[in-house]
């Protein structure tokens, strides 16, 4: 297995009524720099900021932290109010792992073009997403 189970955040998710109205207060308040600014209208999507950073081990190694407000009917958050996303190196070892430890894990797995997701609950029956990010 994988010397880390969870190597950093990958994302923040939260849901609300309006995410758009939400958004813009996190924006004007506290300037998180929404993609593709601040939003006139209420999206059907979420609404996402992106915070880049820099490995501490590899300083040319630069990674991502996505932050985004979901509209409350979202069934991607499951049942709780926010989702984390919790990078990972090495998925396959990781979920073996937590599921020998008895930790729920969802058979549903998604692989895209920017990284490999799948997700497992804690004991309060909370969401949580694993990635592992591919070309970083």
């Amino acid at each position: 297995m994988a010397d880390k189970r969870v190597t950093g955040i990958g994302g923040i998710f939260v849901r609300a009524e309006n995410p758009s109205s939400l958004a813009r207060w996190y924006a004007e308040k506290l300037d998180v720099p929404l993609e593709g600014g601040i939003p006139d209208t209420d999206s059907e999507g979420p609404v996402t900021a992106m915070f880049k950073w820099r490995d501490q081990d590899n300083a040319d190694r630069i990674g991502s932290t996505v932050w985004a407000i979901f509209p409350k009917a979202t069934d991607y958050l499951g049942d709780g109010p926010v989702m984390i996303n919790y990078r990972v190196e090495d998925m396959d070892a990781v979920l073996k792992a937590l599921e020998s430890e008895g930790v729920w894990v969802d058979p549903h797995r998604e692989d895209h073009e920017y990284g490999r997701f799948a997700w497992i609950r804690d004991p309060e029956g909370n969401r949580i997403e694993l990635w592992q990010p591919l070309g970083e």
